[in-house]
Parts: C-alpha cells; structure tokens; sequence
C-alpha cells in the first residue's frame, strides 16, 4: 500500500496547477449564498427579546430581535422588506451558530 496521494488538476484564474487535496478539503460543504428568506443566528447566544410576529411586515433595517452573546446585546434586523412568515425561538432560548431563527414569504 503506498502513502502517495493522488495529484489533481486545480484551475485558479486560467492557470493549471497540479496539487494534493487533504481528505477534509474533498468532505467539504460546498459553499452556498445565503438565503434571504431565512435569518440565522451568526454566533451562539441567548434570545432576550423578539420584536416582530408572524405576518407582520418588515422593512429593511428594523429590528426582529435581539441576540445576546458572551455579554453583547446584538440587534438582528431585516435585510429586506418582507413579511414574517414564521418565528422559530422565543425569548429566553438559547441558539447555536447557524440556527434558524426567523423566515420570511
């Protein structure tokens, strides 16, 4: 059994390379854009207060709530003019990095 990897072909701004990708590198998650339709929590953190409900019209920059994280209170607010479509904490919940907490129509 040989301990050589495989080279592959990476292709950066039309210039070939042959490389060794890790195994971590080839499991990777493939990067996705973010959906507007969804706000996640960005960091750990405990909900103190929820500022809208669903069917409630937003516009963009007011306030959904807001996220307290190692002692920072951190307002969330829309991105967008939308209306809620659903509230996925309640105020007290403690949320993980990437949770969903609001969704939009």
């Amino acid at each position: 059994m040989s301990d050589e990897k495989k080279t592959q072909r990476l292709v950066i701004d039309d210039t070939p390379y042959e490389t060794r990708y890790t195994r971590k590198f080839e499991q990777r998650k493939p990067w996705q854009p973010p959906d507007p339709r969804r706000v996640l929590a960005f960091i750990p953190g405990s909900i103190i207060e929820i500022n809208v409900e669903p069917g409630q019209r937003v516009r963009w920059g007011d306030s959904l709530l807001i996220l307290e994280a190692m002692k920072m209170k951190n307002d969330v607010t829309a991105a967008q003019d939308s209306v809620v479509k659903a509230v996925h904490v309640k105020k007290g919940d403690k949320v993980m990095k990437n949770q969903l907490l609001i969704e939009f129509e």
